[in-house]
């Protein structure tokens, strides 16, 4: 079957399933007298508003939500907080990272990862190009900044050290819970410090320097952040969250295609963005190279990587960072797979 033709096969059976038969309470596309009938969803980014969550301002402001049935309203919050509301049902839908859904369900938070949004692992660590840093071996003895010893920055941290036979004692670890880490790293109060590809080194590099960056992606492929939901979210509005995926995936090839749909709609969004309008691009389209898995093929936005999710229950259950056995399937809910024009 032709690309192209497959793709739209994939779309209308999202469609089909966003507004086929539901439990009671959840429908999402039109009541028996014709009048549309709206599921209510509560949506939780990262922390700070920003131009990386454009596909998700862009669906909002385009009507792709509505068109889907939908009424989103976004809230902002920090990565484990939201693994712990969405669990418990206060958010429907967040983006958390794969990393902390693993021993989350281990613990038994009853959450599934359903869409990739990162399909390459954005956690990095990151340094001048003058630190003489050029692989994860140069980081021994080396002074690194990181948020805190927690999430996805300090499991990639301890994966990278690992390929090179180090762990976090053969560096002085600085903690700045603040998220200050890549303005010490300008400042050369630390030698380098975990970040994001698309935020840090592209911030430090719009400075003067130029930035190395390491990645874990050739050590192992840990699952970047995803939008997750709960079980019992799932099983009352599977139809309006796989209507939730669609359109935020359509918005996402949008937005590949044309950077600058995504900035104008993040900068509606937070328009305090729009001061430094070329330094948001920079970020946008770094986040956009972060949206495919490695090689950049946009026909896999939000597809799921199960062998690289067995492989990270393997490393974490090595880390002893989780406490009882989970499986592939009791972590992952697949709705579908992404559009593509």
């Amino acid at each position: 079957m032709p690309r192209t033709r497959l793709a739209a096969t994939v779309l209308l059976a999202l469609i089909a399933a966003a507004c086929g038969p539901q439990p009671a309470g959840s429908g999402c596309c039109a009541t028996p007298g014709g009048s549309p009938q709206i599921t209510t969803l509560t949506v939780g980014l990262g922390y700070i508003p920003s131009v990386q969550f454009a596909p998700f301002y862009l669906a909002d402001q385009a009507g792709y939500y509505r068109d889907a049935g939908l009424a989103v309203t976004f809230q902002n919050k920090i990565d484990p907080d939201l693994v712990t509301l969405v669990g418990q049902g206060a958010i429907d839908v967040g983006v958390a990272d794969g990393t902390s859904v693993i021993p989350a369900v281990s613990q038994g938070i009853p959450i599934r990862y359903v869409a990739t949004i990162y399909g390459t692992y954005p956690s990095i660590v990151f340094a001048k190009q003058s630190s003489g840093i050029r692989s994860a071996a140069d980081l021994r003895g080396k002074k690194l900044g990181i948020p805190g010893k927690y999430g996805s920055s300090w499991i990639m941290l301890q994966a990278l050290l690992d390929s090179v036979h180090l762990t976090p004692d053969d560096l002085t670890i600085v903690e700045y819970p603040d998220f200050g880490q890549g303005v010490a790293v300008q400042q050369g109060a630390v030698d380098a410090a975990t970040g994001f590809a698309n935020n840090e080194p592209v911030q430090l590099q719009l400075t003067g320097p130029t930035a190395v960056v390491l990645h874990v992606d050739q050590v192992i492929a840990l699952p970047g952040p995803g939008l997750i939901a709960s079980a019992t979210t799932l099983d009352a509005k599977n139809n309006a969250v796989a209507g939730f995926v669609s359109a935020t995936l359509r918005a996402m090839t949008e937005i590949a295609a044309d950077p600058t749909k995504g900035l104008d709609a993040a900068i509606k969004a937070v328009p305090e963005l729009g001061s430094k309008r070329d330094t948001q691009l920079a970020i946008l389209n770094a986040t956009i190279a972060t949206w495919a898995p490695p090689g950049g093929d946009p026909s896999k936005y939000g597809i799921i990587d199960r062998g690289g999710w067995q492989a990270s229950i393997e490393y974490l259950t090595r880390l002893g960072l989780v406490p009882k056995p989970v499986t592939v399937d009791g972590l992952v809910r697949e709705l579908g797979s992404s559009p593509v024009p």
